[in-house]
C-alpha cells in the first residue's frame, strides 16, 4: 500500500475486506487498502464485477460481508461527521423538480449549515454560487434540474459536492456524458479542490485511459480481487 509522505493518517483504511450481497457468492476481496490526503485514486475493472458494490460500501451505505472499513477516522457503521463525505452516484441523487441552485444548497448546508437552526448560513450561500459557477452553471441557477442535459446534470451533482466541502469525496462515473472540454474542465476543478485542501477523491471509471489521466493510483478488480497499480503520474510506494 502506499506510505504517506507526511505520515498522515488515511482518509479510507480497508481491512481483509469481503465485499458483496450475499456472503456466499461474494464479490470482491481486499486484504489492505488506503487513500490518503490530496490522493487521487480511480478504481477500474470489468462492468458488474463489483466496483460499484465496493464504492456504495465505503459510503456506509452497504454492510461488508467481512473485515473492517474505516472513512474519516470512523469504523464503518459509525458514520463520518456530517459534512466529510461527498458522494456522486451513477444516478445522480439529483432533485429533478427543484433548481439547480436548491440541489447545491444540498451539499453547502450538509457541509457549512449549523444544525441548530433550519436557515442556512451566507458561509454555504457562497460555496454554493461558488461551486455552481466553477462546474459552469451559473446561468442555469435557477432552471429546474429536470430541464438540463445529463452532462448538466452531472455537473450539478459534482457541484452539491464541491459546495459541501467534504474530506472525501466518491463518484461513480462522474465524467460519463461529457463532452472533451467540459470533462477537462470538470476532472481539472475537482482535481484542484482535491490538491489544494487535501481531500481525497475516490473514483470508479470504466474508461482506463481517461482514469490515468486524473489519478495518482490505480486499483484494479479482477477475478475477485484488487490490485494495485502505479501510475506515472505520481510515484508511490505499494506492497504487492
Amino acid at each position: 500500500m502506499p506510505k504517506s509522505i507526511d505520515n498522515e493518517e488515511p482518509i479510507i483504511r480497508l481491512r481483509n475486506v469481503t465485499i458483496g450481497y450475499d456472503s456466499n457468492s461474494p464479490l470482491v476481496n481486499i486484504s489492505e487498502m488506503e487513500v490518503f490526503p490530496g490522493e487521487i485514486v480511480a478504481i477500474v475493472g470489468p462492468s458488474g464485477i463489483g466496483k460499484t458494490t465496493l464504492l456504495r460500501t465505503i459510503a456506509g451505505l452497504i454492510a461488508p460481508i467481512s473485515g473492517s472499513v474505516e472513512v474519516c477516522g470512523e469504523v464503518m457503521p459509525s458514520n463520518p461527521k456530517r459534512g466529510e463525505l461527498g458522494y456522486i452516484p451513477q444516478k445522480l441523487g439529483l432533485v429533478h423538480h427543484a433548481s439547480v441552485m436548491h440541489n447545491v444548497m444540498l451539499g453547502a448546508n450538509a457541509g457549512h449549515k449549523p444544525r441548530w437552526t433550519i436557515f442556512p448560513s451566507n458561509i454555504a450561500k457562497r460555496h454554493a454560487h461558488n461551486a455552481i459557477s466553477s462546474m459552469g452553471l451559473s446561468e442555469k441557477s435557477g432552471e429546474p434540474v429536470r430541464r438540463l442535459s445529463g452532462g448538466q446534470q452531472r455537473r450539478v451533482a459534482t457541484a452539491r459536492t464541491l459546495a459541501q466541502s467534504p474530506r472525501l469525496i466518491m463518484a461513480d462515473e462522474f465524467l460519463s456524458e461529457l463532452d472533451e472540454d467540459t470533462m477537462s474542465m470538470v476532472m481539472n476543478t475537482v482535481s484542484d479542490y482535491v490538491r489544494s485542501s487535501g481531500a481525497s477523491l475516490l473514483v470508479v471509471e470504466h474508461d482506463i485511459s481517461r482514469a490515468k489521466l486524473m489519478a495518482d493510483r490505480l486499483l484494479i478488480i479482477d477475478d475477485g480481487r484488487m490490485n494495485p497499480f502505479i501510475t506515472e503520474i505520481k510515484a508511490v510506494e505499494v506492497n504487492i
